[in-house]
């Protein structure tokens, strides 16, 4: 890892693993620091000593063209609790995930990832394994309706006292809370839950990455708002609404509601390539029934201006003669066996076409006149079928009855209450997201995007990948899904990617990546002395012969390893022997790991003719302190290509 802010000791020398998610405070400290190295002071840092610190002030007028002179008003969105989710959002964490391999499918050979775990901190231990990684992140969050949960994040309290508050003690000790509409909190909790979330979830965005969230009409305004600071105003793409229902919900406010929305935005303002067009179905296809030199068309709409400004004096350079032919080809110049059309109004007077003659002109080949002498537009079907999606979606098959209809196809028993329909995450990751590119959604709920992927896949080939965030929280004790031995939604999430796959398999045949990675949020592989030495005294020290925890495996070690290093989890991982000694081998040679004991010379020289790019060992699993120097110098003399670290 790249921070210079760790909370354990290094004395040694030695290259360790930090195993901890980036410190994003120290990080932009540095780089305010280059930018600005005379804003750098000193103020009075723990127990009295000198810390640098950053004086805002001079800052401020760095960063202004005119004279900075204390505190202005301006534009932008506060709420209670503002500053301390920018600090939820900037604070590291020690946590880890811990691979699952009972409950994936195909570990070692997919691409597909499924965690289980409070979505703050895994974002945070995603932050370097998939930094500008992600294209395309899709949300289907809390949507503050006075009944549904929310997180509560906390870390300044003890955890005794953060799980009294949570209301919720488990030993995954998660922070979900109820929050009512009666709470005088009630906009300001559900903004700082988001906050820290989208603000970690945008640095994961590619430059060309794109975002949907989902919401309805109890907080478009404020995730407007929201968005806006953490994407930037210039990078929203558009408000779209979904109709959920053709009948609508009971309102209080005397509207049948039957809409909800989904933002969308891109990471970078200048970037022309965020979105691919949707393909099309046969249907929509088949309505381009006519065929010329330029391909497909349909007849789209009548050439002459109707409505407003129809009149030839509202533009009188859109009045002009056109010709046609007996094929019903259409010229601007007249000649043998072609007859003039004037666009006349209904009552005879001069109306007028929609274009100039010179804008006609050079889109000559899309007009069309029938065998009356309508003049028409055509509307040309795109070599790939594809066209941009509506700002409105009202398909069926984006209705909430279709998406219930779809879980209960896959388990016959309604085991989840609010699923997204397949259809619609189908069109946005086709919208969103190229044939090899990855999705994130760390609101996974009942795991449609993963759904959706595999049944895209299946349909073009794709190699398209999924990462599912979700909590493990508790399905209601009466519940169609208890019943049915699913006692958390994290349970229903992999079983129905389980049931999804074998369904897409059956019915297409597809040769595609089925599988998926389950890892599980949890407390650090190392024993605290590895965070927090200054808090044992010698003799306490000298019971950690290992700074490993005993009951850690290695593929939980590995895990950790693989995200302290920054490499994706989705990577293909291998096994061999050699010289007796067990050696995970991590998409080829980009990283060997072995945290067997006795490492020693003839370990080193072996595997040295391999080349790795990187090299990590448990402090505790070298023969001797000898050893331990030894296999460090013959790897800097055998592969000086290699980055040797002990954890």
């Amino acid at each position: 890892m790249s921070n210079s802010n760790q909370d354990h000791s290094n004395q040694s020398g030695d290259d360790k693993l930090d195993m901890q998610s980036p410190d994003l405070v120290s990080q932009n400290f540095e780089k305010l620091a280059e930018l600005f190295p005379n804003c750098v002071t000193e103020s009075a840092g723990v127990n009295g000593e000198k810390a640098k610190a950053i004086d805002f002030d001079l800052l401020k007028q760095e960063l202004n063209h005119a004279v900075v002179e204390g505190n202005k008003e301006r534009y932008r969105l506060e709420w209670p609790g503002k500053r301390e989710a920018i600090v939820t959002a900037n604070l590291p964490t020690t946590k880890t995930l811990r691979p699952v391999r009972e409950d994936s499918v195909d570990f070692d050979n997919t691409e597909n990832i499924y965690i289980e775990g409070d979505n703050l901190e895994v974002l945070k231990l995603l932050q370097e394994s998939y930094l500008g990684k992600i294209k395309m992140i899709y949300i289907d969050p809390p949507y503050n309706t006075g009944n549904d949960f929310v997180y509560k994040d906390n870390f300044s309290k003890d955890k005794d006292e953060d799980l009294f508050e949570s209301g919720q003690k488990d030993e995954l000790n998660q922070r979900l809370v109820v929050n009512p509409e009666s709470s005088g909190r009630y906009h300001s909790d559900w903004l700082s839950m988001m906050y820290p979330r989208l603000k970690l979830a945008r640095n994961l965005l590619r430059e060309d990455g794109v975002i949907f969230i989902s919401i309805d009409q109890n907080e478009i305004d404020n995730l407007k708002k929201l968005c806006d600071e953490i994407f930037g105003e210039m990078n929203f793409v558009s408000t779209v609404t979904v109709v959920r229902s053709k009948n609508g919900l009971g309102s209080k406010e005397g509207f049948a509601t039957n809409n909800d929305f989904i933002l969308v935005y891109k990471k970078i303002g200048a970037s022309t390539d965020a979105f691919c067009n949707l393909m099309q179905d046969e249907n929509y296809i088949s309505k381009f029934d006519k065929t010329d030199e330029f391909g497909k068309f349909k007849v789209d709409g009548i050439f002459r201006k109707k409505g407003a400004g129809q009149k030839r004096t509202d533009s009188p350079g859109c009045f002009y003669p056109i010709y046609y032919d007996t094929l019903g080809k259409v010229y601007l110049e007249p000649g043998n066996l072609r007859t003039e059309v004037l666009p006349k109004l209904p009552d005879g007077g001069d109306g007028r076409w929609i274009w100039s003659k010179p804008f006609a002109q050079d889109k000559l080949h899309r007009l069309y006149a029938s065998q009356g002498g309508t003049i028409y537009v055509k509307d040309y079907l795109a070599d790939s079928g594809r066209m941009k999606p509506r700002s409105v979606l009202d398909k069926t098959m984006y209705t909430t009855e279709v998406a219930t209809e779809e879980v209960k196809d896959l388990f016959t028993e309604k085991v989840f209450d609010t699923p997204k329909p397949v259809g619609l995450l189908f069109d946005l990751i086709d919208h969103g997201l190229s044939t090899n590119q990855i999705v994130l959604d760390f609101f996974s709920g009942s795991a449609t995007t993963a759904h959706a992927v595999m049944k895209l896949n299946a349909l073009d080939g794709g190699q398209r990948k999924f990462i599912q965030v979700q909590i493990p929280e508790e399905v209601e004790p009466d519940s169609d899904a208890f019943r049915a031995n699913l006692k958390t939604i994290a349970e229903i999430g992999k079983e129905r990617i389980r049931r999804a796959a074998k369904k897409i398999k059956e019915e297409t045949g597809a040769d595609i990546d089925y599988g998926f990675r389950v890892y599980r949020l949890d407390e650090s592989n190392m024993q605290d002395v590895y965070y927090h030495p200054q808090d044992l005294d010698q003799g306490k020290m000298d019971l950690f012969g290992d700074n490993v925890k005993p009951d850690r495996t290695e593929d939980d070690l590995l895990a950790q390893v693989m995200l302290d290093w920054g490499l994706p989890l989705s990577l293909k991982i291998e096994q061999a022997n050699v010289v007796g000694k067990k050696v995970f081998k991590v998409s080829e040679n980009s990283l060997f790991a072995c945290f067997d004991h006795g490492i020693d010379e003839e370990f080193a020289k072996e595997i040295a003719k391999e080349k790795p790019l990187r090299i990590v060992f448990k402090d505790a699993g070298f023969k001797d302190d000898t050893a331990k120097t030894n296999v460090k110098q013959l790897l800097k003399q055998l592969s000086p290509e290699t980055e040797m670290k002990v954890l």
